[in-house]
């Protein structure tokens, strides 16, 4: 996957907010304090993000555009969705650091409000005959899934969670 000059910025800017976030209270980092650990100015930040928080919700869209790049997989069977939810759960796993950093600072609404959006776009696109209210179905039962497995330290096999998941899903229909 090919990158802008842009995006390293919002790269540079999101790991500095991330390396903040380990050491102070989310509260207390200023834009100032971002901008500087990322080696920008603050107009610049400015130029990207209007906030703290627009920079955790671009975290997440540059980590679901990576994981929508990288899916060659339409499901078509139980299994195959095994293996996309599998996938999802790898990739939370692999950035578990960050979201036990928002965790800390009580700002996995962030999360939710992501997966609620994400879900409700994929279902009035691709699923218009189903109910208004499964696209939060899913998205709430992910993060919650998602949030006591990171209190486990995403230990345990992520195959195992997802066969759980979609078996739910499967027996709900």
């Amino acid at each position: 996957m090919q990158y802008a000059p842009e995006d390293y910025t919002r790269h540079y800017i999101v790991t500095a907010l991330f390396k903040l976030m380990n050491e102070y209270q989310f509260e207390k980092i200023s834009v100032k304090d971002i901008a500087e650990k990322a080696g920008v100015g603050r107009a610049t930040f400015y130029r990207y993000f209007k906030s703290k928080e627009e920079v955790i919700a671009y975290y997440f869209e540059h980590n679901t555009r990576e994981f929508v790049f990288s899916q060659r997989i339409y499901p078509r069977c139980r299994e195959d969705h095994i293996l996309i939810v599998s996938h999802v759960l790898k990739t939370f796993q692999a950035h578990k650091e960050p979201f036990k950093l928002l965790k800390r600072a009580h700002l996995t609404d962030l999360y939710l409000d992501f997966l609620n959006k994400k879900f409700a776009e994929t279902f009035e696109r691709d699923y218009t005959d189903k109910s208004e209210y499964l696209p939060y179905l899913y998205a709430g039962m992910l993060y919650n899934v998602s949030m006591k497995w990171l209190e486990e330290d995403c230990s345990g096999d992520p195959a195992a969670l997802a066969a759980l998941i979609v078996d739910v899903i499967f027996n709900a229909k």
